[in-house]
């Protein structure tokens, strides 16, 4: 495979991820609006959602004020913010564009139809049940793509390139969502689990589909610590740390595989998920959520250039 085929493969299937993790960030950042808040009415939703999304540093060069209007405008449609979800969408199909013969026919559908669909919401400002749908709407468009490409494409280089992207991204967006609620979203008048901090633990789980899963697993009230060891550790939950490397040490070894070599990536990849699968959450809190959360997030960064430098340039 050429390693330009390749690369609008990796980042097709990272950008329509990455359309579906802002939906969601969005979507529990409406619930926690809406939700009641501490007496002095400190909480920061708008603000945590910016962080989460990566995008706090853009948007204030832009707009004065974090509040709901501002914020899911320059999140999902801004033609300003290169990592909205229009742009998202954009730049996917852009490159679905590129590979299109390595796509099936379900797949370029999903993705060619939901950027004719895009240009409906062009220079509109999206507010309350409007904006509800849009977020919908995506979430149904990568769950659409996603599905396409696990139930038609043929298992080979084209396939474990994209649930590659799929997962790198996943897990970048987990350990965002994490680290932001732990250290952003709390007032500093608010005790660690009070009411408010059991909500927004509630809304994290929303924002990755995990309510369900962590009652199932747990069988108790949500608490901080099940939550990030649902997230970070837990091998039989989808989008959890562990299961997102899993997934990409599978997907590189089967590509180092067809290629008969191995290199940094695989190993870097093996080291991240050996440390997952030893760790603790005890340990994991003893020494810092935060400071293991930002650890993570730089060795997925580097991951991602390793990969980038052994195969897509």
């Amino acid at each position: 495979m050429l390693s330009r085929h390749a690369d609008s493969l990796y980042w097709l299937s990272r950008y329509v991820e990455r359309a579906e993790s802002l939906a969601r960030i969005l979507d529990a950042t409406q619930r926690l609006a809406n939700a009641p808040t501490s007496a002095d009415k400190a909480s920061n939703e708008w603000e945590s959602c910016l962080e989460s999304a990566g995008a706090a540093d853009a948007f204030f060069e832009r707009y004065d004020t974090a509040n709901e209007a501002n914020v899911t405008e320059f999140l999902t449609l801004s033609p300003d913010n290169p990592g909205s979800i229009a742009n998202c969408l954009e730049i996917a199909r852009s490159n679905a564009r590129a590979v299109r013969t390595s796509l099936t026919v379900d797949m370029w559908e999903a993705i060619n139809t939901a950027w004719l669909d895009l240009r409906a919401y062009s220079g509109r400002k999206l507010q309350g049940e409007e904006a509800g749908r849009f977020l919908e709407w995506v979430k149904a468009v990568s769950l659409r793509f996603d599905g396409s490409a696990y139930r038609s494409m043929l298992r080979s280089e084209s396939y474990w390139f994209t649930r590659l992207g799929v997962y790198v991204e996943r897990a970048d967006t987990t350990a965002r969502i994490l680290d932001v609620k732990y250290h952003v979203l709390l007032p500093v008048t608010e005790r660690v689990g009070g009411s408010l901090d059991y909500m927004q633990w509630a809304a994290i789980l929303r924002a990755v589909s995990s309510v369900t899963a962590y009652h199932w697993v747990y069988r108790d009230s949500v608490k901080p610590w099940l939550v990030a060891d649902l997230l970070i550790l837990n091998p039989a939950m989808p989008r959890s740390l562990y299961s997102c490397y899993d997934g990409v040490v599978r997907h590189l070894e089967l590509i180092s595989d067809a290629h008969g070599r191995q290199g940094p990536a695989q190993r870097q990849a093996r080291a991240i998920r050996t440390r997952l699968a030893t760790t603790r959450i005890e340990d994991i809190f003893q020494s810092g959520l935060h400071e293991y959360i930002q650890a993570f997030i730089a060795d997925n960064n580097r991951l991602s250039q390793s990969v980038t430098t052994q195969y897509l340039v």
